[in-house]
């Protein structure tokens, strides 16, 4: 994937990573770029700090004739759409006791809003023969959120669907990313970190936190070179190895990591 005269989506597109995808596309030459967000204005202003490149747009992921409507308009408008990020995410600190409404909201969000994406935009990847979907999953999705059981369990159903997507249309000329940092300076961090949820507090003591810039610059990268795991914390490809070979000893690692923690709170 050249970034260069493509046309891109980046939904969750108002802040944080969205964002810098869109500033650094933006740098690489794209042609146009939609900011799309369930915050309609930030991402106007968002778009509007990028230039007139960019453009931006309300969105709810969850709602799949919204997400249809929105590719038919950025195709009409310009052609085709080379490049879908599916951005959009959200936490919830919660646990197995979080209320039905969090892991409704985690699942639409964090998995529907990706098959809704792909439902839409790869009919007209695969007439061209060509396109590529970024699916923003989360290092939690390959290893474990600990403290927050809807956004573990809805990010390991997005590297599933990215992973069926892979396979399924690569040989029709489609490529598929799945993103999966772990630790980014974004509201969603700083406010879990605020509110004291374990998970946050868990992946600050995990390893460095990146900027959504340079996660940006990562992808960039991943999309050259068509990597399916595009890990902006290089680590976390030896924690999932480490994981797969010894699960009993992972899990007891996190164990020791969380008591540590909430021994700090006494």
């Amino acid at each position: 994937m050249n970034l260069t005269d493509r046309v891109v989506v980046i939904t969750g597109g108002a802040g944080g990573i969205g964002a810098a995808l869109g500033r650094r596309f933006a740098a690489e030459g794209a042609a146009a770029i939609v900011l799309a967000d369930l915050a309609a204005d930030a991402a106007r202003a968002a778009a509007d700090a990028i230039g007139p490149v960019a453009s931006g747009v309300g969105l709810d992921v969850t709602d799949e004739a919204a997400v249809r409507a929105l590719v038919e308009e950025t195709e009409r408008r310009h052609g085709r759409i080379d490049l879908f990020c599916a951005n959009a995410g959200v936490a919830t600190g919660g646990g197995i006791d979080a209320p039905d409404a969090d892991w409704d909201r985690a699942w639409r969000v964090n998995v529907l809003g990706h098959l809704h994406s792909a439902r839409a935009v790869l009919p007209g990847m695969l007439s061209r023969g060509q396109g590529h979907l970024l699916l923003t999953c989360s290092a939690a999705g390959v290893l474990t959120a600990v403290g927050d059981a809807p956004y573990t369990a809805t990010k390991h159903a997005a590297v599933g669907l990215a992973e069926w997507l892979a396979i399924t249309y690569r040989d029709a000329g489609i490529r598929v990313s799945a993103l999966c940092p772990q630790g980014v300076d974004t509201p969603m961090l700083a406010d879990g970190l605020a509110e004291g949820h374990l998970g946050a507090r868990v992946i600050a003591a995990s390893g460095a936190i990146l900027t959504p810039d340079q996660v940006a610059d990562v992808v960039v990268a991943g999309l050259a070179e068509e990597r399916f795991l595009i890990l902006p914390h290089p680590e976390v490809a030896d924690y999932a190895r480490r994981r797969a070979e010894d699960p009993d000893g992972w899990q007891a690692g996190l164990r020791k990591l969380v008591r540590k923690l909430r021994a700090a709170d006494r």
